[in-house]
């Protein structure tokens, strides 16, 4: 079950999603939904449309008690996105955090039940898949299926661990598991979450997953087949290659220190909305 002293933070990346993203944080007005939340963190990575305007509207009055609208200091890419919401947690003592993309393609109450029976206070990692039994990709072509669950295939058989999914939107990690922050020097573009998901099973990390309904009705992918394609290939490469070497070597086109962000609002109760 949910504890009231389980502080979980869910982390919205929203980049370019102004007809989405008020869809996405309606999710939370469900009294059960919002009494599961501690605190909702949405991160707007540089928007050129009215993303986070709209996440304002919707966030001024989601019952979620504590609300945080927050503008990276440049784009950082998606990967970026997650590591400024885990310094996020670390540093605001949310001992976990749930991802849900900002786009509208995934549910907020695919993971409750998870929550409900106490899986996050058990598992490194619960992580939402696509590709497993039970799961739902209305709208997804045969060429996106097929080609997700080969590389599902290769990614297992590169990390010795049954891989049902190499980075839904929706997925959950206890804050500690970023301690030494291994992740750090992971992708921040798209492919930050194949390197996440190597990086857990090296690390033999207690993960587990979920399936999940996936939608595609209005979204607008950021994802060139092709090129991402071969990213991922080349990720899994150095892995099988190099090994732990590999993966904790940089791979970001630009290292950083750190990643700033601007508030640009925040909430403490709808009196304060």
């Amino acid at each position: 079950m949910v504890h009231s002293d389980d502080s979980i933070l869910v982390f919205i990346p929203a980049y370019n999603c102004a007809p989405q993203i008020g869809r996405v944080i309606a999710q939370f007005n469900h009294t059960e939904v919002a009494k599961a939340m501690s605190a909702i963190l949405c991160v707007d990575n540089r928007s050129t449309d009215a993303t986070a305007e709209q996440a304002s509207k919707a966030l001024t009055t989601c019952p979620v008690e504590k609300r945080f609208l927050v503008r990276n200091t440049e784009n950082y890419g998606l990967g970026g996105s997650h590591k400024v919401a885990i310094d996020f947690a670390k540093t605001h003592d949310y001992r976990h955090v749930i991802v849900l993309h900002g786009d509208d393609q995934g549910s907020i109450t695919d993971i409750l039940p998870l929550l409900h029976e106490g899986e996050h206070q058990r598992h490194d990692a619960l992580l939402g898949a696509r590709f497993m039994s039970g799961s739902r990709t209305p709208g997804y072509s045969l060429l996106r299926t097929l080609g997700n669950r080969a590389f599902n295939l290769l990614y297992s058989l590169g990390t010795g661990r049954r891989l049902y999914d190499l980075g839904s939107g929706l997925n959950h990690f206890r804050t500690a598991l970023f301690e030494d922050d291994f992740h750090r020097k992971y992708p921040d573009d798209l492919t930050f979450n194949y390197a996440l998901i190597m990086g857990l099973a090296i690390r033999k990390a207690d993960f587990r997953f979920f399936p999940v309904e996936w939608r595609e009705d209005d979204q607008i992918s950021n994802v060139r087949l092709l090129r991402q394609a071969a990213k991922m290939l080349l990720l899994l490469t150095g892995q099988i290659m190099g090994g732990k070497r590999y993966l904790a070597s940089e791979h970001r086109q630009t290292a950083r220190a750190s990643y700033p962000y601007e508030i640009v609002e925040t909430w403490s109760g709808l009196s304060e909305g």
